[in-house]
């Protein structure tokens, strides 16, 4: 069988799935569940295009929902997250924000309708390494900037003692982040920020000019490189799902496969 797992990246979550039922017909063996789950989130192909030497499609997109409502990928990613942070692998001197387009082929919740279509909002915030610590999914009608606040406020990482790790020191994102309101939230969380300023012919910003450290500012790569590991995953790319729910369960199993791969190097 196709391995989307290797061994020791299923010892460490194995543990966080729910039991096995004692009663009942027998349940699908859930490491073949899951190793089918992430062929679809990796190919993007159809549930019914599930190889045979998995479980069938419609038994891994059961226990993909089943799965999300309690609460087992979030709880997964934030685990992980806790592994690097005990082990300092985790950068909070500085942190990215940004948003992407996801095209959705239907309709549901989170689903708005722009000048590229009908899609989704993925907002992603990540740490100074680009590994994923937050993120938050809307209609693609939203603005960035109106969605940045809740974005950052889904940052939650618990060490091994002491209080969780809600924020970072220094946040960079690009000039669409250019708010009075959004600067003034983040003076207020004491989050320092690098957001270069929009241009507006004719018109002058009251109070000192803004300058963006043009230096610091490069280093804005690093979350585009996050978004293209996510795109990786090719059932994350376009939106098929008409729950939002679970199109959040692949966007959060993608994150869980990223900073497992760096919990294990």
């Amino acid at each position: 069988m196709r391995r989307e797992l290797s061994d020791a990246q299923w010892q460490l979550i194995a543990p966080h799935l729910p039991p096995k039922k004692r009663m009942g017909r027998p349940r699908a063996d859930d490491r073949k569940t899951l190793e089918g789950i992430l062929w679809v989130l990796r190919s993007g192909a159809r549930w019914r295009d599930v190889p045979r030497e998995y479980t069938p499609g419609t038994t891994c997109w059961r226990r993909l929902k089943e799965w999300e409502e309690s609460g087992v990928w979030e709880t997964l990613w934030r685990v992980i997250l806790s592994s690097l942070e005990a082990e300092q692998k985790l950068d909070w001197a500085q942190a990215f924000l940004d948003g992407s387009f996801v095209p959705a082929k239907k309709g549901g919740a989170g689903v708005g309708l722009t000048r590229r279509g009908k899609g989704s909002k993925l907002m992603l915030v990540t740490e100074g390494a680009g590994l994923p610590v937050g993120l938050h999914l809307d209609s693609a009608q939203q603005a960035e900037v109106k969605l940045a606040q809740t974005t950052l406020e889904t940052v939650r990482v618990q060490p091994p003692r002491g209080r969780p790790r809600t924020r970072p020191e220094h946040l960079l994102a690009d000039k669409g982040y250019d708010s009075g309101r959004f600067r003034h939230y983040l003076r207020r969380r004491g989050i320092g920020h690098t957001i270069p300023p929009i241009r507006r012919k004719g018109r002058r910003r009251p109070g000192r000019p803004i300058h963006a450290d043009p230096i610091r500012y490069a280093s804005r790569w690093i979350i585009e490189r996050t978004t293209a590991w996510l795109q990786n995953f090719r059932r994350v790319l376009v939106r098929h799902e008409r729950l939002l729910t679970t199109y959040r369960a692949f966007v959060v199993l993608a994150c869980v496969m990223i900073t497992l791969g760096a919990l294990l190097r």
